[in-house]
């Protein structure tokens, strides 16, 4: 019997990463190559045509799995019904603004959406902030729609994984899909720590540490840490626009392992709600390893995962409160 479609809210739909994202999803990248989907795209009023040429283009290309697009700037309408919320749109940093003075601006735009997912979106809608600041997107977005249970609010630090993957496959001249278990522990930003001490390497001889292989500790805890934590800033260097198709990719790969589980003996990076694991305060949005199954995500705890947790920036929680976020 055929599966009945799954709506997925794409919001900012008609920017770079919402058009390098919504294909992915139509052709089963995101939720299987057997799952139906209705896309529901949103954007801001002046972007309303190119949004419309967005959904010509999915016309266009036929694709098999998509069976409906809602494309619209009413947040109601698009979030009416919606199983999987991405949550691409948010003001960017500009030139010569401050962290606070997007966070000012991205109250807004969180506080009408989380309101509208918290009325209109289906039971147990599984919600995944891009947006930067993300950690402190999803913290707001769940602050508004409180009836959103906590589990299902996360943010995008699969990124950062990946890109940890991809740096130590080059450095080792293997496929990235043979290295596994990197983490990406605190914030989607430049305070985040990529850890590669449970990373290993599947090899002709079974699986084989990152560190034993690489064999260059200086290199390890210097210039790869650097880089994973600079790789958007260089991004937006070499092509004068920040991260848009690896970032669809990785949102993809984020909710696919969610909604579908993580394979055995893998674990992936997550931002989601702190429950304590790690010393890190409960009710922060932190990256952590998880694995998936039935739908949930897990954190690994204990002798499997001794990662290194570091003070890395969160949010300001006293910023936050003058500007109406948290009652502390």
């Amino acid at each position: 019997m055929a599966k009945e479609p799954m709506r997925v809210l794409v919001t900012g739909a008609a920017g770079q990463i919402g058009y390098a994202l919504v294909p992915m999803i139509a052709r089963g990248v995101m939720l299987g190559a057997d799952q139906p989907v209705i896309l529901h795209m949103l954007d801001i009023p002046p972007a309303a045509e190119a949004l419309n040429g967005v959904k010509m283009e999915l016309v266009d290309a036929a694709f098999p799995l998509l069976k409906g697009v809602v494309a619209t700037t009413d947040v109601v309408e698009a979030c009416t019904g919606v199983n999987v919320a991405v949550m691409v749109g948010g003001f960017p940093r500009k030139e010569g603004m401050e962290r606070k003075d997007v966070m000012s601006k991205n109250v807004s735009i969180y506080k009408t959406q989380a309101s509208a997912l918290e009325a209109h979106a289906a039971p147990n809608c599984k919600v995944l902030v891009v947006a930067n600041p993300a950690n402190t997107n999803a913290l707001i977005l769940k602050e508004f729609a409180p009836s959103i249970p906590d589990r299902n609010v996360t943010c995008l630090t699969r990124l950062d994984h990946n890109r940890a993957l991809g740096q130590i496959s080059e450095r080792l001249s293997v496929q990235v899909s043979d290295v596994k278990n990197v983490i990406i522990w605190g914030n989607h930003s430049s305070t985040q720590y990529p850890d590669v001490n449970h990373a290993t390497v599947k090899t002709s001889t079974g699986e084989k540490p990152v560190r034993e292989l690489v064999a260059d500790d200086e290199w390890l805890n210097g210039e790869f840490i650097t880089t994973v934590q600079q790789r958007g800033a260089a991004i937006i260097k070499a092509r004068k626009f920040s991260s848009a198709l690896s970032a669809a990719s990785s949102a993809c790969d984020h909710i696919r392992d969610w909604v579908l589980g993580t394979p055995e003996g893998t674990f992936v990076s997550m931002g989601v709600y702190s429950d304590g694991s790690y010393g890190v305060p409960s009710g922060l949005i932190y990256s952590f390893p998880v694995t998936c199954s039935g739908g949930e995500w897990k954190i690994v705890q204990g002798s499997a995962c001794l990662g290194k947790v570091v003070s890395v920036f969160v949010y300001d929680p006293f910023l936050l409160k003058r500007l109406g976020i948290l009652r502390l």
